[in-house]
């Protein structure tokens, strides 16, 4: 089956068929950002200079802010949408999409509100210095106008994703991405804007999917669509979206605050250009997590569904194909890390010194990079069933419980290096955790599939 017309072949088709239906557009769409933000910071590096990379970086923190919003209402109305879609009720998952647009609206300009007023305190606290402000506020700034449209475009595009148009979510992305990669260079190069191009390319190229993700929802032929009673807030709706988002948002939440303390670390430690090798090697290793991520996201529909059928067995078995190729992901990235690592980074700048920093410190970081893969699974399982308290603990276990105290410790030891060596011994501890977790919930899904 090469188009999905309903979400019913999520409860009859093979497992194995199934997760490649959803997965490879969601792994092509993820790809295909993924590569436009590397692009983008190639870019940068290439065209603005080495300090533009670090002053990039220094808003990482920012977008994975916007990011934890967005997922707070996107993944987890995709989530209820696949397991009401599972149970047959239509009704509620027409609702659930009319109180994502509005609440997707309504933080999406609290957002922007917020940002533009306190830009400057927020992006130094975040680790730019007097050399690097000025490329963080310019990139940052533009963003901001169209803050809600970023969230509007990831949040329905989940929704398109968990209806049962998995390969329209993907050409929606595609479209973002072909828009972007044309206009970021002639921006940059062709009418020498600088960094500033770049976030105008990104904020045109959502808005253009977001077009075409309206067209899809209005079209009477879509699965499920916009019907004007539905843009109402309801109480129970608004909670069973939030209570499952919460971890996504916990997660990027979480990841924001890591960041932080990991630019300002590396500020202390190493300087404007250690920020920068961070920038550069959090570019590399995103790549291979949007690809577990896309896989993750194909898994989640098979999931959702079947666990809202009462089917557990068909839950399990497409937990165990995921948990596989995610590992192989993560193990090419680790691979690639360790035995090019130069070639890698060298993409990003022409700076010698800039080239050895990020050749070291993504070797260290990678060292553990293997089980990340495992980790990503085993979260998006638990919260593709609804068990919202174990995905939020998984989230948080990794940056919260390990990351963060090692970056407080680690450095004072071994200064740059202990930042570096910070992220794959909290990958190790989250990775027994995982299992743990895991395994005691495995035997009851078990005995329910039988």
């Amino acid at each position: 089956m090469t188009h999905l017309k309903s979400p019913l072949a999520l409860e009859f088709d093979n497992i194995g068929k199934l997760l490649w239906q959803y997965s490879i557009p969601s792994i092509i769409a993820m790809v295909a950002t993924s590569l436009y933000n590397i692009i983008d910071s190639i870019f940068i590096g290439q065209g603005v200079g080495a300090m533009a990379i670090s002053g990039l970086a220094i808003t990482f923190p920012f977008m994975n802010l916007a990011a934890a919003f967005g997922s707070l209402i996107g993944v987890g109305g995709a989530a209820i949408m696949s397991v009401r879609l599972g149970a047959k009720d239509y009704r509620s998952a027409e609702e659930i999409l009319g109180n994502l647009v509005l609440l997707n609206g309504i933080t999406g300009l609290l957002f922007t509100f917020l940002g533009l007023v306190f830009l400057d305190p927020i992006l130094v606290f975040f680790g730019a210095s007097d050399v690097t402000l000025p490329y963080a506020r310019s990139f940052m700034k533009i963003l901001l106008y169209g803050n809600i449209i970023t969230h509007l475009y990831f949040g329905l595009n989940g929704l398109i994703r968990s209806s049962g148009y998995p390969k329209k979510a993907m050409y929606n992305v595609l479209i973002s991405v072909l828009v972007n990669c044309i206009l970021a260079p002639l921006f940059i190069f062709g009418l020498d804007m600088g960094i500033a191009g770049a976030a105008w390319a990104t904020l045109i190229a959502q808005a253009t999917a977001f077009v075409f993700e309206l067209a899809h929802f209005f079209n009477q032929s879509s699965y499920i669509r916009f019907k004007t009673d539905t843009f109402v807030l309801k109480k129970n709706l608004v909670f069973d979206i939030i209570s499952i988002g919460v971890a996504p948002f916990l997660l990027n939440a979480c990841a924001s605050l890591i960041v932080i303390v990991l630019n300002r670390k590396l500020l202390f430690y190493g300087g404007d250009l250690s920020v920068g090798a961070f920038g550069i090697i959090n570019r590399i290793g995103t790549f291979f997590v949007m690809i577990v991520l896309g896989l993750t996201q194909g898994m989640q529909p098979i999931v959702g569904y079947n666990y809202g059928a009462k089917k557990y067995k068909r839950a399990l078995k497409a937990f165990k194909y995921t948990v596989f190729c995610a590992v192989c992901i993560t193990s090419s990235g680790f691979l690639l890390g360790e035995i090019i690592p130069k070639q890698m980074v060298a993409m990003f700048t022409t700076d010698a010194k800039l080239i050895a920093i990020s050749k070291e410190g993504l070797q260290i970081m990678m060292l553990m990079f293997p089980f990340v893969g495992f980790q990503m699974v085993v979260s998006q399982f638990f919260q593709s069933i609804g068990k919202a308290k174990q995905a939020v603990f998984l989230s948080l276990s990794r940056q919260m419980l390990f990351l963060l105290p090692f970056l407080f410790i680690l450095p004072y030891f071994g200064g740059t290096k202990g930042v570096w060596f910070s992220m794959p011994a909290s990958d190790f501890l989250a990775t027994i955790v995982a299992v743990v977790l895991f395994g005691k919930h495995y035997l009851t899904y078990r005995h329910k599939s039988k």
